[in-house]
């Protein structure tokens, strides 16, 4: 019997390497960003086309690479980064696996560009597939220039599982934003189709993170600092009344290095304990110090899972870190017994002596005494005896009053008054009070009747579902009432947030928002649907871009639902709100005119009925 068993040839391992390495675009951004990284670069620039479907370039002024090393980088498991085993527990680089280029030219055509600075011309490089097309002496600038070109063009099957090019550039720019924070000493741009999207000089970590957030970060962030034997912990928080639904502003760093770790997550969540509004996310921008030799980042081809020796103690670490900066900047409500600060002494008042009171008795005055007497009238009393009543004052203010009445012309008992006629009601009192036919439970629930029982309705589900339709049926017939405001609202923005608002922008002008201008950082509304408030825009604008991040999705034709579901959530009325009996009736005849009135949006359940057999089921 022969043998079966058989080494596979290069190329072939090499895409089979690729799809543990490279799984979409991003990946060939983020490996190639840290090759930059390692070769010194203090300036980076990446060149994306049509989400890195078409192109994906970075140039860096790095230390460059030779002929020979040129070559050899493409080879499998060829790294300058080490040398032996035991240089895998003190690794102080990004890649050192020496299959990231391997696998991207397996499946990629590439072409390299790279000089040395001691080199007069550089060397320029051509491969498709793993196979080196040319490779000449070329005229380059200091550094290397990468080009990938037409990715997985040799594996069908892969591309077409690609998503649309608003998703890929999305990860593409959470890989850049990842490098580009813990890196704020190198210079990175970032063009996509030509456009300018980022521009990070060389700064500090806190104005790297401005820079890429926008300039209303910084007055978000809280200072964390601690330095222990086992880490050293410097970054910042973002404060609790910024915390958002999604969990992009979340960013654990470890010796430079991007990682994803639920565990330590908890941890910050714990130091947030009481002070974050329901179904948000704190954020964080931590950069941890540790010793390579107690972590193992060796346990996934991505690099953004590490193992840690002492997880408990790092747990307890961040989180008192976290708590200390939080009451240290009086974020967190700080409790002292031993004084009461109600009664601390005003600063103004320190230093002043208390006067003594006075009291001023006119034992002069006399409350009976005519004003004729000269006798003044004042606030106090007197503390002698009363005077007895003069009588002159009064009794001559009815002198001659009979007669007047007398001779008067008019007689009072010919003057005729219009009476007011009292007639019935408007309705009858039996027509004026009607029956109510909703009643709420615990300002949650709507019971109203119906031929078999009655129908327990949820508020806020039939609500949303309500608004749901509605939504959708303005963006579908692009017939929504706006309602144009004295003054625009401004919304600041993020650039990846500008990116998913210009998909949206079309759909959410059908619901009736009407925007004056949309720039890099700022979305100005000039006209609101006139279901909502225009103090309810930037929380609906954040949660419908939160949404959208959290989905990610593919087909855009779904957007029109998504954008739907997430303003009919924001505006529906919460449950712990009280009803008019009007408001009542309101929603329980909307709802059951809805097409789908059973479910709400989410997929629960509306409404649950019970008939009079129930009833007499459950009191037998």
């Amino acid at each position: 019997m022969s043998d079966i068993i058989q080494l596979l040839p290069d190329h072939v391992a090499n895409q089979i390497a690729a799809g543990e390495v490279v799984q979409r675009p991003a990946s060939v951004v983020k490996e190639l960003l840290e090759n930059a990284i390692d070769a010194n670069a203090t300036n980076i620039q990446l060149i994306v086309k049509d989400a890195g479907k078409t192109l994906i370039q970075v140039i860096d002024n790095g230390k460059g690479m030779s002929v020979t090393d040129a070559r050899l980088s493409f080879e499998r498991h060829a790294t300058s980064k080490i040398s032996s085993a035991e240089d895998l527990f003190q690794l102080k680089t990004k890649g050192f696996r020496g299959e990231a280029l391997a696998s991207i030219a397996a499946i990629a055509h590439v072409e390299m560009k790279t000089k040395k600075p001691d080199d007069a011309i550089g060397t320029g490089i051509k491969i498709e597939g793993s196979k080196v097309t040319e490779q000449e002496a070329v005229v380059t600038p200091t550094g290397t220039s990468i080009a990938v070109k037409n990715l997985f063009f040799n594996i069908p099957a892969r591309r077409n599982f690609l998503k649309s090019n608003q998703v890929e550039i999305r990860h593409i720019i959470d890989e850049f934003q990842r490098v580009a924070l813990v890196h704020s000493d190198i210079a990175f741009t970032m063009y996509h189709n030509g456009t300018d999207m980022f521009n990070l000089p060389v700064s500090n970590a806190r104005q790297r993170i401005v820079n890429i957030f926008g300039a209303k970060t910084n007055e978000k962030l809280v200072p964390v600092t601690e330095e222990t034997e086992i880490v050293t912990i410097r970054g910042f928080v973002v404060k609790p009344e910024f915390a958002k639904k999604s969990n992009k502003e979340q960013f654990f760093f470890v010796n430079n290095r991007f990682i994803k770790s639920p565990y330590l997550n908890h941890a910050v969540n714990s130091a947030f304990e009481g002070l974050l509004k329901e179904n948000t996310n704190p954020g964080y921008f931590l950069f941890l110090e540790v010793d390579p030799k107690t972590i193992d980042i060796n346990i996934h081809p991505t690099k953004t899972e590490i193992k840690f020796d002492n997880e408990h103690d790092l747990y307890a670490i961040i989180k008192s870190t976290i708590k200390h900066s939080l009451g240290q900047f009086q974020i967190a409500p700080v409790l002292d017994f031993q004084r009461d600060s109600s009664m601390d002494t005003p600063y103004e008042y320190q230093n002043k002596k208390v006067p003594s009171p006075t009291i001023e008795v006119d034992r002069t005055f006399n409350p009976f005494a005519s004003e004729q007497q000269g006798t003044p009238r004042t606030s106090s009393f007197s503390s002698g005896t009363l005077a007895k009543k003069s009588s002159e004052g009064w009794e001559s203010m009815y002198v001659g009053l009979e007669s007047k009445i007398t001779n008067s012309a008019t007689d009072i008992t010919t003057i005729e008054f219009e009476s007011e006629e009292v007639t019935g009601s408007f309705f009858d009192a039996a027509a004026v009070v009607q029956e109510q036919v909703t009643l709420q439970v615990q300002n949650k629930y709507i019971i109203s009747k119906i031929k078999s029982g009655i129908v327990v309705i949820h508020q806020h589900r039939a609500h949303e579902r309500i608004m749901y339709e509605e939504f959708l049926q303005h963006i579908t017939v692009n017939q929504a009432v706006s309602q144009q405001l004295l003054f625009p609202v401004l919304v600041e923005l993020t650039k990846e947030e500008t990116l998913f608002l210009k998909e949206i922008k079309p759909i959410l002008e059908n619901t009736g928002f009407v925007f004056s201008s949309l720039s890099d950082s700022t979305l100005e509304v000039s006209g609101i649907p006139a279901a909502i408030r225009n103090e309810q825009v930037p929380f609906i604008i954040s949660d419908l871009l939160a949404s959208i991040e959290e989905n990610m999705l593919n087909d855009t034709s779904l957007h029109a639902s998504l954008v739907a579901k997430s303003m009919a959530k924001s505006i529906a009325i919460k449950s712990g709100k009280p009803l008019t009996n009007e408001e009542q009736e309101d929603i329980v005849n909307r709802l059951f005119a809805c097409k789908e009135p059973t479910i709400s949006p989410a997929n629960k359940p509306v409404f649950i009925t019970y008939s009079t057999g129930d009833f007499d089921k459950k009191l037998l």
